[in-house]
């Protein structure tokens, strides 16, 4: 089994066209191709005619017993109405979790601003999905977006889960320390690369999350993630095939951590007898 916690379905090719229906289409597509069986669908923190709401996503997404949505939120505009008109999707048991993108955004993790939605989090046993480490665009500013400003944000909300996605790139060692510390922290393995791994990056990355999994992180923390569309599905498939992990270790990376800490209801299947991608 293979569950994708971390896609998109922004029109990244042009954000001032709206192509919602499309996007899903090519997702679901993709996912059948490569044998996702699920996927976690993340809103952005701004919309636009390419990036729709959570609101209009829940919807898109609504026929597809197998997508899921993670409500974006933006620091910078946020208003506690935001909250009531996600609350549906989150009763609907269609929004399973939250994210905020600190350094697309110039704000830290803990910003104040924010601690309406933590405690709605907290209130309905939502993750907090955070960016960290290098932005897509240029323009983002990387001071916001160090894995470490989420130490503060898991100790003052130990009651909240939260992943630190993209593992910190290239702040990984940080993220491994701020895991390490804190009970409620994980980590998703999107977003390393665009499009396909290049072989030289391939190889140098997978030294770093090798060495993470081997001596830094327990399995427990690691989520199986790809930043489609930004990432390529099959590229990202190929890299963790590559990483040398015990097989019980591999099925909590892939799928088994992302049904516990979502509250997927999705029923995992029992090892043993099938290759990898299609237990």
């Amino acid at each position: 089994m293979i569950i994708d916690c971390h896609t998109h379905l922004n029109n990244y090719q042009d954000e001032a066209v709206a192509d919602l229906d499309g996007c899903v289409d090519r997702l679901v597509r993709d996912m059948r191709r490569y044998r996702v069986d699920a996927a976690l669908v993340l809103t952005s923190y701004k919309v636009t005619p390419g990036r729709p709401s959570t609101r209009a996503v829940v919807e898109a997404t609504r026929a597809h017993a197998n997508l899921f949505v993670v409500a974006g939120l933006s620091a910078t505009s946020f208003s506690p109405r935001e909250l009531d008109e996600i609350r549906p999707g989150v009763e609907q048991g269609r929004i399973k979790g939250l994210k905020i993108y600190p350094g697309y955004e110039p704000f830290y993790p803990s910003d104040a601003r924010l601690a309406p939605a933590m405690a709605f989090a907290r209130e309905h046993r939502l993750p907090v999905m955070i960016h960290s480490g290098d932005t897509y665009t240029p323009k983002g500013k990387l001071k916001y977006a160090h894995p470490l400003h989420v130490d503060e944000l898991a100790v003052d909300n130990p009651e909240v889960d939260f992943v630190i996605c993209h593992i910190g790139n290239p702040w990984i060692r940080d993220t491994m320390e701020v895991l390490y510390k804190n009970a409620n922290v994980y980590t998703d393995f999107s977003g390393l690369v665009l499009g396909d791994f290049e072989d030289r990056f391939e190889s140098y990355m997978r030294r770093q999350v090798q060495e993470m999994l081997l001596y830094g992180v327990q399995p427990e923390k690691c989520l199986y993630g790809t930043d489609w569309p930004i990432a390529s599905m099959q590229s990202y498939l190929d890299f963790m095939n590559e990483l040398r992990m015990p097989p019980a270790d591999r099925r909590l990376v892939m799928y088994q951590n992302a049904i516990r800490l979502f509250r997927l209801p999705i029923e995992a299947p029992v090892a043993g007898g099938s290759p990898f991608g299609r237990l």
